[in-house]
């Protein structure tokens, strides 16, 4: 079988390989990733996490920390946030991936007897959302201190999502 195209504007949109396997150029995706710590986050609020160093945006969708969907369809959305010095007298930490239709989150209660170095969350969605329907990742420190920060590392700290269907 042989490799077929479907073009559109005089460009090859999709192309299906002869086993079978599907590439759609224009299909929208992102990946991102911060480009510097936050530093003492703010206790019993929710902090934008800062993401603002795009590895790869299809369609230009993603700005101001913010996935902007650009049609109706279901996103998978992951993200990734590495903290350092863990307040143990926290009651807990979240990070939520936040979609205008709904939340999704992970919890964690980091009572270990004493502050921990470091710690990193990860979160994952498949999310339903409509045309211009946003996406962004939150953390909150319920009580304790604020001496918790958001680390940078292109491996660590990162969001990123793809149109799946």
């Amino acid at each position: 079988m042989a490799l077929t195209q479907i073009q559109g504007s005089g460009i090859s949109n999709i192309t299906i390989s002869a086993d079978g396997e599907v590439t759609k150029a224009a299909q929208p995706c992102f990946a991102v990733t911060s480009a510097g710590n936050q530093n003492n986050i703010a206790i019993d609020s929710d902090v934008t996490v800062v993401l603002d160093t795009e590895i790869f945006d299809v369609g230009a969708n993603f700005a101001s920390n913010t996935f902007t969907a650009p049609v109706t369809g279901k996103y998978q959305l992951n993200a990734a946030v590495r903290v350092q010095a863990l307040d143990s007298a926290a009651t807990y930490y979240y990070v939520l991936i936040k979609t205008s239709n709904r939340n999704y989150a992970v919890i964690f209660d980091p009572d270990f007897g004493q502050d921990a170095g470091f710690w990193s969350f990860a979160n994952s969605a498949l999310a339903d959302m409509d045309a211009n329907d946003t996406a962004f990742v939150l953390i909150q420190q319920g009580g304790g201190t604020s001496q918790t920060d958001i680390v940078y590392a292109s491996t660590w700290t990162y969001f990123n999502g793809a149109l799946i269907c």
